[in-house]
């Protein structure tokens, strides 16, 4: 199974303070774990929301807003994309990561829908879009 980890954003992080030296050898040698376990797919950090935008969708109509934006215990400061056998394993991975954040944080750990996820409302045609698309993302990397 395919999870998003989502690292919460902290006060720090919106605030645009960096991690320790420490705390990117920490986070290096977890990452080379996951590397190493054949886990990780993607990963990153994000910059503080003043440096996002938001795309309001309602009906036709596109609104874009300026971060920063308000909520930050809404907010994500960075994330991993990762291929696990269960919840429970992605579970126990994330009890092993070292706190990437100064103060108390979160991470979530989210489910990616699979192609099987829509059989039903599935036509032919969009899972043959969905399966070009990934071929080509596979030969993107």
């Amino acid at each position: 199974m395919k999870v998003m980890v989502l690292v919460k954003a902290t006060s720090d992080s919106e605030a645009g303070v960096l991690p320790t030296s420490e705390m990117l050898a920490a986070m290096g040698q977890f990452n080379d774990s996951l590397i190493k376990a054949g886990i990780l797919l993607a990963g990153d950090g994000l910059k503080p929301s003043r440096f996002g935008r938001r795309v309001r969708f309602s009906g036709r109509n596109r609104t874009v807003t300026d971060g920063p934006f308000a909520e930050t215990k809404e907010l994500v400061a960075g994330f991993w994309m990762w291929q696990v056998r269960s919840l429970d394993e992605a579970i126990e991975w994330v009890k092993r990561c070292p706190n990437p954040m100064l103060t108390d944080s979160d991470i979530e750990i989210r489910p990616v829908y699979e192609l099987e996820d829509f059989r039903e409302n599935l036509t032919p045609e969009s899972r043959r879009q969905h399966e070009d698309l990934r071929r080509q993302n596979a030969t993107w990397k």
